[in-house]
């Protein structure tokens, strides 16, 4: 299944790998790993995922306090957020095809 990013979600995605990476290279790498690991369970079985609105799913990227928020329609699947599990969790919806504010 193809996928793509969000413009904002792949800057939230870089500024972590950043974040990570300046901690220690291993870190970052580690955290674009398991970001890529996440994208293809996601890819491979978008419904397996806890809906969080009716369009948007969230699957938890392992070992990191981190989710992709994504919107799975017609073969296409678009992560909305790469969200700290920490933050607001309505920043992300003005983003999502349902629209609404955060």
């Amino acid at each position: 299944m193809e996928f793509e990013f969000h413009p904002a979600a792949e800057a939230e995605y870089e500024e972590a790998a950043r974040r990570y990476d300046q901690v220690s290279p291993e870190l970052g790498d580690r955290f674009v790993a398991e970001i890529e690991s996440a994208v293809g369970r996601v890819c491979h079985n978008p419904d397996w995922f806890r809906k969080l609105t009716p369009r948007v799913r969230r699957c938890l990227v392992r070992t990191f306090p981190y989710g992709l928020l994504f919107e799975a329609d017609a073969g296409r699947i678009v992560i909305v957020a790469v969200m700290h599990l920490h933050r607001h969790p309505d920043y992300w919806k003005c983003r999502s095809a349902e629209g609404g504010k955060p």
